[in-house]
């Protein structure tokens, strides 16, 4: 496993949590459930979200089936952990030997350590995590990807995704007051951090009793618009450019944001 560290520290913490999730509109077929999925759970201190692949769609596949599978079967694992002290690597692992379903994801399982205060987290591909305090962001988790939109992806077939084993692993100390804003590649690609913080300070400021569940719709709401845009730049733009591709504005694609904020 690639490790990254970022400091230790220490009492106990809890966080609550609250997601919204907007699958883009597919014409073709209306009654799709889009091609992330995710879950929440509170008992475990833990939440996980994952980014089916769409090329699958082209071999008739539904693209969605294998994130949604991998992440119940997430769930599943993570029942058998123990609350405050979940290995994010051994949930998804479990995970990804049980899904046998044709597809590839993305995925992140990111759980609080409230002995140690610090999120554990187990990433594959270009979904995510930020941590802001004082509404400020403080770190951002690294994406990876093979080359420009071609993410790492656990998948079951062979030859169509990378193995577990390439999972990054991810330690962050947090802090009772911080903000974890995490989401698909439909939330990164629209937003830069800057404007989640601005998000933060201008929604906190009128109210600072919002639940985690208004801030992601908020956000998710805001990245919707973004990926609409088809002249500003964005995270997707910018890193297109720095590719050597054209393209302007935001990207269209499923958006999932979990909040949580760490009491």
């Amino acid at each position: 496993m690639k490790k990254k560290i970022v400091k230790n520290c220490r009492s106990r913490l809890d966080m609550i949590m609250g997601s919204f999730y907007i699958p883009k509109e597919d014409e073709l077929r209306p009654e799709s459930q889009g091609e992330d999925s995710h879950f929440v759970c509170q008992e475990k201190k833990s939440f996980g979200f994952a980014d089916g692949v769409g090329g699958w769609i082209k071999k008739g596949i539904d693209s969605g089936e294998y994130s949604r599978q991998l992440m119940n079967n997430s769930l599943i694992a993570l029942n058998q952990e123990t609350r405050g002290h979940v290995d994010p690597t051994m949930v998804l692992e479990e995970a990804y030997y049980k899904t046998k379903c044709q597809g590839s994801s993305t995925a992140c399982i990111i759980a609080l350590d409230d002995d140690h205060h610090c999120l554990h987290v187990a990433n594959v591909g270009d979904s995510g995590f930020l941590v802001f305090r004082n509404r400020k962001c403080i770190y951002q988790s690294p994406i990876q990807q093979h080359g420009f939109n071609h993410p790492y992806q656990l998948g079951c077939s062979s030859g169509s995704g990378d193995g577990v084993d390439t999972a990054m692993e991810i330690v962050v100390s947090v802090q009772s007051g911080d903000i974890v804003v995490a989401g698909t590649d439909g939330l990164l690609d629209n937003m830069f951090p800057s404007e989640i913080e601005e998000i933060l300070t201008k929604t906190l400021d009128r109210d600072d009793h919002q639940t985690p569940e208004d801030l992601a719709w908020t956000i998710a709401e805001y990245a919707l618009y973004n990926s609409f845009d088809r002249y500003s730049e964005s995270p997707f733009s910018r890193a297109a450019h720095l590719a050597g591709k054209n393209h302007v504005g935001g990207k269209i694609d499923d958006i999932t944001v979990v909040v949580a904020k760490i009491i």
